[in-house]
């Protein structure tokens, strides 16, 4: 499979009032097209050090980062990023807040109807069609959070970024919205890269799971292969032999060989 994205010996050292903080170190990772790779780990594991380097909003102080054979040196509308925060302006509308990004990528060669038309496509994406002309402080945080993606989507990323974009939800609207994740990527093909701190949504979600050392100084520990068979059902898999062992494989790792140790401050 062709790697879209490509990490090849990446280094972050940030500068801080404290003096030089190593975030990560020998960052080595590629993901293939339409692969859904989680980054977990502990905090302070440089896990959206990561993600921000993929997005381009971080440069890496060495190595190099690869998308669809291009350096990142900026962010870019072929990876298309969504955070724990929404990020919606709540002066505008559902449909002016994911009107505002397709403009921005399409404008220049597409008619206004065109725009208008894969604004409300993306939209009904994620099934927020009956709510374009709301505005932020009108509709719940997962409906927030879906606005979010249909925004990303709606510019046609190659790849998706996902910060722990349902991380303040409540568990049932979290759950209903890994659910509907599972769905959008099924049917856009979309390659995804997505932190997270839950164990059961890297296993419900992912093709790889990469499992990040302790920080500073961080690296990848280890990369599990989440050979589930698509589509997935979560009541399913509760019971799924197979998805315990990997879930049993990844707290192995993060609590058993590698535990987190409070700082002193």
């Amino acid at each position: 499979m062709k790697n879209f994205i490509q990490v090849q010996n990446a280094e972050m050292v940030f500068n801080t009032k404290k003096g030089r903080f190593h975030a990560l170190r020998e960052i080595d990772l590629s993901v293939a097209k339409g692969e859904f790779v989680t980054l977990i780990g502990h905090s302070g594991c440089g896990k959206s050090t990561l993600l921000n380097l993929i997005a381009g909003l971080t440069l890496p102080t060495s190595g190099v980062l690869l998308c669809d054979n291009r350096e990142i040196a900026a962010p870019g509308p072929e990876r298309g990023v969504v955070f724990q925060n929404h990020s919606l302006l709540p002066w505008l509308t559902c449909f002016e807040n994911v009107h505002l990004a397709v403009e921005r990528v399409f404008g220049a060669t597409e008619s206004a109807a065109q725009l208008r038309t894969r604004t409300n496509a993306a939209l009904e994406l994620v099934n927020m069609g009956h709510a374009t002309t709301k505005r932020p402080h009108e509709i719940s945080g997962g409906m927030k959070q879906r606005v979010g993606i249909a925004r990303a989507l709606a510019m046609e990323p190659k790849v998706l970024l996902m910060d722990e974009p349902f991380g303040a939800l409540d568990a049932l609207t979290r759950a209903h919205l890994q659910d509907e994740l599972l769905k959008i990527v099924a049917r856009t093909q979309s390659t995804v890269v997505m932190v997270t701190h839950d164990v059961d949504e890297a296993v419900l979600l992912s093709d790889r799971i990469v499992m990040m050392t302790n920080g500073p100084a961080a690296t990848i520990g280890e990369i599990l292969h989440v050979d589930l068979a698509r589509p997935r059902n979560r009541v399913e898999l509760a019971e799924d032999p197979h998805y315990t062992h990997f879930r049993k494989a990844v707290l192995d790792f993060l609590y058993t060989r590698h535990g987190h140790v409070e700082q002193a401050a």
